[in-house]
């Protein structure tokens, strides 16, 4: 048990027959978390399924403004989080953390860990359906919600909610060490340039397409084409509602002045039409409440889950980038590989069967123009192009390997955004249905209420 402030539900139906942890739903305004656990699954895991070890529920609470009355003001948030992985220290961490530290979280998750999917920031200045400065109210529960649900869909991951800078994040009382740290020594050996790097670089350009593509990862980026039109048509279309909403509420307010100045003309009826336009005050209020508790909170993490798709689609493309390394240093490799035949036949005399054509006759031509075509410097030059054959071998076999690495770690991602995906969608719809459920009930309420005082009202013939 987490606590007594979690429900477990069990009727969240995935994609496949049967999900490979157990989700935890947990009542409160910042949304759900989710227990993960392997007991019972590991001989139904495919070779592709997310492994969990444990289960991170993180909120992101209490937002503070320090050093209020300086140019250095900022707003610390506090982080805590209730966990059984082995790799804490405590089972309830806490921290405190402001916005830039979510930053560098953020950031360097995105370079240790690049086949995963990290979610992204909301923007430091700019947050939709929101006016005033960045330390009103207002403005920092929306940022509050936000880092939250940025938290929550790292704690869901199977690979970030196990790593050093995420329980450094949240447990650490020197972050700041941890950040020199980890600036210093980042995890895994340090990139060199190499000879794949150097090649890649060079023929990759934003034209190039994967002339082999996988199946696989063409339905998933059909996918999530459809998924991310899906929701750029509803935040359009519900855009649409809200001003419409405004309009209405402002219509209503204006009809409830107008109805009590008519009250006052009309002395015989004058009560009546005072409950009458309070009543369309009131509704007036409970569509501005709707506006602002429902429709506003639903675009906004609407927003969010389609910035979320967006980082998932960069992973898919990073992966047929890695696919491009390898077919672009296959097909050089292959060109030093002739280049090395066509001069070991001219060495060897018998050049007109290599079969290299008009190109090899004229790199012929210009070799002996230049002094470069006797035996001596051909040898030289087959020399060093079997030394870099060995060199693109080699590197042949590292962009194969690395490739086919991240193809299995994407099919892993694309299970874990899937379970997210899902969960969040009925986290999300879930709330939009209770909020227009609690408008129309509190609306009927109050139209049952002023129906028989109107009724009372006798009109002389």
């Amino acid at each position: 048990m987490l606590g007594d402030e979690e429900d477990v539900f069990d009727s969240v139906t995935w994609e496949s027959p049967s999900a490979p942890y157990d989700a935890d739903y947990t009542v409160q305004p910042s949304g759900p978390g989710f227990k993960q656990s392997t007991a019972g699954t590991e001989d139904e895991r495919g070779p592709h399924d997310p492994k969990w070890e444990g289960y991170l529920i993180v909120t992101v609470k209490d937002p503070v403004k320090e050093l209020a009355e300086t140019k250095d003001a900022y707003v610390s948030y506090l982080v805590s989080a209730k966990t059984n992985l082995p790799i804490f220290s405590t089972p309830n961490p806490s921290s405190r953390r402001r916005f830039q530290d979510f930053v560098f979280l953020r950031d360097h998750l995105v370079k240790d860990f690049p086949a995963c999917v990290v979610p992204a920031l909301p923007d430091k200045h700019r947050l939709e359906y929101l006016t005033g400065d960045r330390f009103s109210p207002e403005f920092m529960e929306r940022r509050r919600l936000d880092l939250h649900r940025f938290l929550e869909r790292i704690s869901r991951h199977p690979t970030l909610q196990r790593s050093t800078l995420v329980r450094a994040f949240l447990e650490s009382t020197e972050w700041h060490v941890h950040m020199h740290q980890h600036l210093a020594h980042p995890p895994g050996p340090e990139p060199t340039p190499g000879l794949i790097d150097n090649i890649s670089d060079t023929l990759l350009n934003a034209f190039a397409r994967v002339r082999k593509p996988d199946e696989r990862f063409l339905d998933m980026r059909e996918s999530v084409d459809k998924f991310e039109d899906g929701l750029v048509t509803c935040e359009r279309l519900w855009n649409r509602v809200r001003g419409r909403t405004n309009d209405l509420t402002a219509d209503y307010h204006d009809l409830a002045v107008a109805v009590q100045g008519l009250g006052f003309l009309e002395s015989g009826i004058t009560d009546p039409l005072s409950h009458f336009s309070n009543t369309l005050l009131e509704f007036s209020a409970l569509l501005r409440h709707k506006t602002q508790n429902t429709t506003d909170p639903f675009l906004v993490h609407l927003h969010s889950l389609l910035t979320y798709s967006h980082a998932n689609r960069a992973v898919l493309k990073l992966r047929d980038q890695k696919q491009l390394d390898f077919e672009e240093l296959s097909d050089y490799l292959s060109g030093v590989t002739q280049e090395r035949d066509r001069l070991s036949a001219v060495i060897s005399g018998h050049a007109g069967s290599t079969g290299l054509g008009l190109s090899a006759y004229l790199k012929d031509k210009v070799d002996s123009l230049r002094g470069a075509d006797d035996d001596r410097s051909r040898v030289e030059k087959m020399r060093k192009l079997d030394i870099k054959i060995k060199e693109l071998q080699d590197a042949v076999t590292t962009a194969h390997e690395t490739s086919d690495a991240f193809s299995d770690e994407t099919l892993r991602e694309q299970t874990i955004f899937q379970y997210t995906k899902e969960a969040e969608m009925k986290e999300m719809l879930g709330n939009l249905a209770e909020g227009e459920i609690e408008f129309y009930q509190s609306a009927m309420e109050e139209w049952e209420r002023i129906i028989p005082i109107i009724q009372r009202i006798r009109v002389d013939v």
